[in-house]
């Protein structure tokens, strides 16, 4: 598939809407924040756990991109991740789930580290200091969480692949797992020039993810950046790389695999 293709299947989606009954728990619920970063407001998903009202614990937190496309197909594009019906049947490695709403026509904009010479974007950097400066101390005060960058993940697919993964090397002291789903790294190849001069903790976690039917540069590009991971000294056990025969570009692919991403980076007594 050529790049130009994958770009508007990337896209596509924050130009349509579906009408269907909303499919959200009761886990979860919404608010809307000032976005001052971003000269915007944005709408927040919080998944909370079934036991939260019922106990005084405290839980790690997962903040992923995307959030019309997770918990609800009223919002989602050609099916959600069902992420809360999976979390609802958990009894242990519960988390608090954190969505973030992508700005439609500004998606690409808001998910590329850096600008593309065709594309253009480039301002995910200012959505991670929103993320980071205006997000997570909110929630770290509304919600009984563990703040600590040790049970602090973030998940995206596509472009939030992309920037999942910048997130966990650029910040390794806000986020120490990435959940990365067909990552983008097509559109921002400095991002493997950022991980050459990176220090990456050895705490840090990577689940990589992708379909062998995506795109022509998909599964090579996730290749070469386990390598280059590998490389730079990061312990094969800190990383799965995993690719799905037969896995296409879409919702499917991540809904159906979203479990074992979650299970391998929410299980963290790895001995360092």
């Amino acid at each position: 598939m050529k790049k130009t293709v994958f770009l508007t299947l990337l896209l596509l989606f924050t130009f349509l809407t579906i009408n269907a009954q909303s499919t959200a728990s009761k886990q979860v619920s919404t608010f809307k924040i000032e976005a001052p970063q971003l000269e915007t407001h944005k709408t927040i998903w919080v998944y909370t756990p079934k036991s939260y009202h019922t106990s005084e614990k405290t839980y790690p937190v997962i903040y992923m991109f995307d959030a019309q496309n997770l918990f609800d197909a009223k919002t989602s594009y050609v099916g959600e991740w069902k992420i809360d019906e999976y979390l609802d049947t958990l009894k242990d490695k519960e988390a608090i789930i954190i969505g973030i709403e992508h700005g439609n026509d500004k998606r690409l904009e808001e998910l590329t580290p850096y600008p593309h010479e065709k594309y253009g974007g480039g301002k995910g950097d200012t959505f991670m200091q929103f993320i980071m400066h205006t997000i997570k101390p909110h929630i770290d005060i509304t919600y009984r969480t563990k703040p600590e960058a040790q049970h602090t993940a973030i998940f995206g697919s596509s472009l939030g692949g992309l920037m999942a993964f910048y997130a966990t090397i650029k910040y390794p002291s806000t986020f120490s797992k990435a959940g990365i789903l067909s990552p983008a790294f097509w559109i921002n190849t400095g991002i493997y020039d950022l991980v050459s001069v990176a220090e990456i903790p050895e705490t840090s976690k990577f689940f990589f993810l992708s379909g062998d039917k995506e795109s022509e540069t998909m599964v090579p590009n996730q290749e070469k950046m386990v390598a280059l991971l590998l490389k730079k000294g990061v312990r094969s056990e800190h990383i799965q790389n995993k690719i799905i025969e037969g896995g296409e570009h879409n919702e499917a692919l991540w809904s159906s695999n979203f479990p074992e991403v979650f299970q391998w980076l929410m299980t963290s007594n790895i001995k360092n």
